[in-house]
Formats: C-alpha cells, sequence, structure tokens
C-alpha cells in the first residue's frame, strides 16, 4: 500500500487565502523576554483584576450544589438572563432603551464581530472602516471575503463621498469604534458621530459599533453613543439600523470571554441561531460569576481602573513632547489604552520595530496592519496599559533615540 502525506494547503477552503496571523498575537509572544521593554500588548493590567472578587463569586456557586449544577450545565444561547437584565438595565441608563431580548452574550465582543460578519458579509460585499481601523475586525471580517471601503478623512466634515464611494458604500456593513478606538485612541466628536450616522442613513448602510473601550474614559465628558443617537432618530431600538458591540473583558477579565452584542431582536434570534451552530453558548460558570463580580461596587472598580490608565496616558505623552524628534506626531487620548503615533514620511514602522527589537530592546505594533483599504506605513501604536512609568519612560526615550537616528 502507498501512502502520501496529504498536501493539507491544496485541501483548505479559498477563503483561507484571506486569513492571516495577527501580527498583534505575535508580538505577544515577546512579553515572556524580560529584558523587552513592551509597549505592544494592548491588554488590561493584571494587578487591576478584581481577582478577590471573582475568586469568591467562584466559591459561593461552585460550593452551593443547586448553584454549581447550573454552573457546570449547558446553557441556553442567548446567555444568562440576569447578565443580560443587567446588562441591559446599564445600557437603558446610557440612552440606549433595551431589553435583555435585544442582547445576546457572545465569547468576548471579537466572537461578536465574526458572528456579525458571518450574518452580513457575502463575498464581495464592502466593508467601510476608519482609516486606521482594528486589526482584529478585519481578521473577523476576512474570512466572509468583502472589500474593504477607507471612509474618507474629510467625510464627516460636510465633504461626503464621491459617486464612486458613494456606490460602493450602499447597502455596506460599517464598523466604527467611535470611542478611545483601537489602534488610535482618538474618539468621533458628537458632530461626527451625527454626520456618520446621517450618512449610513442616507446610503442603507448597517452600522456595528465597537464600545470596547468606551467604559476607560479617564478625562473629558462622555458622548452618547451611536446606538442611542440611533434610537433617538428611529424612535426605538427595534428600528435602529446600529447593532452594539460591548465587553466585559477590558473591565473585568479577558478570560471570562463575555461580549455581547446589541440589537433589534430580528438580528439577535438571527445571531442566537449562528451561536448554537458556533458554540453553543459562553460558559455557563463563566456568565454567572461575571454577574457577581459586576453587581456590586463595578462604578468603584471602574474608577480604580480609569484612574490607573489616566495616569499611564498622562505620563506617556509627557515623555513623547520631551523625546521625540521634529517631525513625529501622536494622538492625545481621552480613555483606553493607545497612542497612536505618526512617522515622518520614508521611515516604516515595520522597519523601525526590527531595529527597535535589536538595538533598543523594544517592542510595539507597526502601524500599517490596521489599515484595510490603503495602507501607511509610517505609523505605529504604543500602549500603555502594562508598563510602569518608568518603563513608559525609559521605552520612549529609547524608540525617540532610535527614530531621531533613522531620521
Amino acid at each position: 500500500m502507498t501512502t502520501t502525506t496529504p498536501d493539507w494547503a491544496a485541501r483548505f477552503s479559498e477563503r483561507m487565502t484571506r486569513v492571516r496571523a495577527s501580527e498583534i498575537r505575535e508580538l505577544l509572544k515577546l512579553l515572556d523576554q524580560p529584558d523587552i521593554l513592551s509597549f505592544a500588548g494592548g491588554i488590561p493590567h493584571p494587578e487591576l483584576f478584581p481577582t478577590e472578587r471573582i475568586q469568591a463569586a467562584y466559591d459561593a456557586i461552585l460550593t452551593d450544589p443547586k448553584l454549581a449544577a447550573q454552573a457546570l450545565q449547558y446553557s441556553v444561547s442567548e446567555g444568562y438572563l440576569p447578565l443580560r437584565q443587567w446588562i441591559g438595565e446599564r445600557m437603558t441608563r446610557d440612552g440606549m432603551p433595551c431589553g435583555p431580548e435585544n442582547i445576546m452574550l457572545t465569547a468576548g465582543s471579537q466572537q461578536a464581530l465574526d458572528l456579525l460578519g458571518k450574518l452580513f458579509l457575502s463575498r464581495g460585499d464592502t466593508v467601510m472602516v476608519a482609516r486606521p481601523t482594528y486589526l482584529g475586525a478585519l481578521q473577523a471580517f476576512n474570512g466572509y471575503e468583502p472589500t474593504y471601503l477607507d471612509l474618507p478623512d474629510t467625510a464627516l466634515a460636510g465633504d461626503g463621498l464621491d459617486a464612486t464611494a458613494r456606490e460602493r458604500a450602499t447597502g455596506a456593513l460599517g464598523y466604527f469604534v467611535p470611542d478611545f478606538a483601537n489602534p488610535t485612541g482618538q474618539s468621533l466628536t458628537l458632530a461626527e458621530r451625527e454626520a456618520l450616522l446621517d450618512l449610513a442613513g442616507d446610503l442603507d448602510m448597517t452600522l456595528i459599533e465597537d464600545a470596547a473601550y468606551r467604559e476607560l474614559r479617564f478625562s473629558g465628558e462622555a458622548l452618547p453613543t451611536l446606538l442611542s443617537l440611533d434610537i433617538a432618530r428611529s424612535g426605538a431600538i427595534e428600528a435602529a439600523r446600529t447593532l452594539f458591540c460591548g465587553t466585559l473583558s477590558k473591565t473585568l477579565s479577558p478570560a471570562l470571554r463575555i461580549g455581547w452584542v446589541c440589537g433589534p431582536r430580528a438580528v439577535i434570534e438571527k445571531l442566537v441561531l449562528l451561536k448554537q451552530g458556533a458554540d453553543l453558548h459562553v460558559s455557563t460558570v463563566n456568565q454567572m460569576v461575571a454577574h457577581r463580580a459586576v453587581s456590586e461596587g463595578y462604578e468603584q472598580h471602574l474608577g480604580r481602573l480609569r484612574a490607573a490608565y489616566g495616569s499611564n496616558a498622562r505620563v506617556i505623552l509627557d515623555a513623547l513632547e520631551r523625546h521625540m524628534p521634529a517631525g513625529v506626531t501622536w494622538s492625545r487620548p481621552r480613555g483606553g489604552m493607545f497612542v497612536w503615533v505618526w512617522l515622518p514620511e520614508g521611515l516604516d514602522g515595520k522597519v523601525v520595530l526590527e531595529r527597535a527589537l535589536a538595538e533598543e530592546r523594544v517592542a510595539f505594533v507597526p502601524g500599517e496592519p490596521f489599515f484595510a483599504e490603503v495602507p501607511a506605513a509610517n505609523a505605529l501604536r504604543l500602549s500603555y496599559s502594562l508598563p510602569t512609568d518608568a518603563q513608559i519612560e525609559d521605552g520612549v526615550a529609547r524608540l525617540a533615540r532610535l527614530i531621531a537616528r533613522m531620521g
């Protein structure tokens, strides 16, 4: 009998040609090298996890026979009802009146993006995104083989879209992070949010609002969500065109894998069917633990997060101001975990990264992978969520020295 090793690459579906490794996930491996000073991973600081509260929740649930039997069993695909009720009440207070029937829990908001891509995208459909945009969203959508359309920088300032872009955007799916976006840390102004809704209504676009960092505002006034503005216009969530993606990963714990989608029931019902085919439901015990962990003291916990990340942001912005050479510019976030840095023309972020690792032992994420349609190489993303003040100061100084040498 003759046996041959299968040519696996030839057997994969055509869509796998669109799937690429995450540059961020690869860079996270650098965190295991003790001499690397990393601004790469945009992940919560472990010292800010409410570990004791989470431990107490697990203990209370698993030592109660009735609760343990529920927690360790299969559950409904929509998600744990008390947690959906808590989310619905919180969203209602934030100007988005909704009920648990409008909410489905997901394995982090990343799964929400994947399921929304599966629900709305066929091969060749258009996805409109900011420039740059969240790399994880592109990875979630790529498997459904869309084309991308960058939202022009001036489109929300009254200039609109040209005829070609309008034709491509009509009926498209739009994906945006209005608050403290990954990777830029920037937010849409109220006027820009209204203009985006005007554009979506004019072109009959479906909007996905990714609110992963909304709770991490550490300065400035909170602005209404796209969904709240949409509901104010349309009269009810059932008439809205905006689908809201939230998560507890940035505020409670990424490992619990608790995210959600909020939208009209017609959308949620279809997502539930897709969720059943994907993984049946989010871990029951984790949903129950999350509900206990947020039911009391959550606002105080958020205050602690905001103070910590706000302090780190001030340190990195001050260090950038003092150390970076002429020609380098950066965003000034009021929330979230990221600063976006524009390098002088001619510098490639990937090349800078290679030399930064070799010469200065500093890591960051180069900017090019965050661009969906028209790439830009002269940018990079710095995350300030993990380093200490001293590490931020030292790392920015090292990076600035390298950029000055390369310039």
